[in-house]
């Protein structure tokens, strides 16, 4: 209810703003932007359903990726003193610098713009889980071994239980920055997507599209970030800040 109210507020505060006296292809009006909604509906929904696809084996490709890179880094010190860098540096690389190679490289297509939405993603992951991997009380892993677990178990009964609520702050940041490789891929080399169109309107002057199309993006990004956030609050329900 208060995000419905905050929401109609934002809304009347823009129609108001619209009202002002500023050009329409600087701050299209609310219903402008509806009806640009409503008439460019069929190749919005082409489009929306290329970023959708996109951010979504995007956001599944960097959480597996980083799920497995923050378990190669507890099962082995010496390899997390070679990785630990090497995902920093990563990051350390602004995403608008790689964009252009990856378009280079995997073509105009699909492709780069996963592997766009992969960088930008597997890093919190990556770095969530591993805290929690690595922050395990140690009198339940003495009392694992004191009982006889192997080294798998012990991963699969203590750590891997106790790094569930980390690892579900991860998700939910991924799923907040799913869109922002995705969008940048279809930004620097792409013949569609909304990220594309957004380039497009805004180069022809049509401000009321580039609005649809963002208003668009931001509602698959809460709905993603929604769909996420229900789904860890199932995954560790035990949690206190789950419950």
């Amino acid at each position: 209810m208060k995000g419905l109210t905050l929401a109609g507020g934002f809304l009347l505060l823009w129609w108001l703003i619209s009202l002002s006296g500023i050009p329409a292809f600087l701050l299209p009006s609310p219903p402008a932007v509806a009806k640009a909604l409503w008439n460019g509906r069929t190749f919005l929904a082409w489009h929306t359903l290329i970023t959708a696809a996109e951010m979504l084996i995007g956001l599944v490709s960097g959480v597996l990726l980083g799920a497995l890179l923050a378990l190669a880094m507890i099962f082995s010190p010496r390899l997390q003193r070679w990785l630990m860098p090497l995902v920093v540096t990563s990051q350390a690389i602004p995403v608008f610098a790689l964009a252009p190679l990856l378009v280079l490289w995997f073509g105009f297509g699909i492709s780069a713009k996963i592997a766009m939405a992969v960088l930008v993603i597997f890093f919190p992951v990556a770095s969530s889980f591993f805290d929690g991997l690595r922050q395990v009380s140690n009198d339940y892993l003495d009392l694992a071994r004191t009982m006889g677990a192997s080294r798998w178990a012990q991963l699969r009964h203590v750590r891997l239980m106790a790094a569930l609520p980390a690892f579900g702050s991860g998700l939910r940041m991924a799923a907040a920055v799913a869109p922002i490789g995705a969008i940048i891929g279809e930004w620097v080399g792409s013949a569609e997507g909304l990220g594309y169109l957004m380039l497009n309107a805004n180069a022809r002057m049509q401000t009321d599209l580039c609005f649809a199309a963002l208003f668009i993006l931001v509602l698959m990004t809460l709905l993603l970030w929604k769909t996420v956030d229900a789904l860890v609050r199932r995954l560790v329900n035990w949690a206190p800040e789950n419950g």
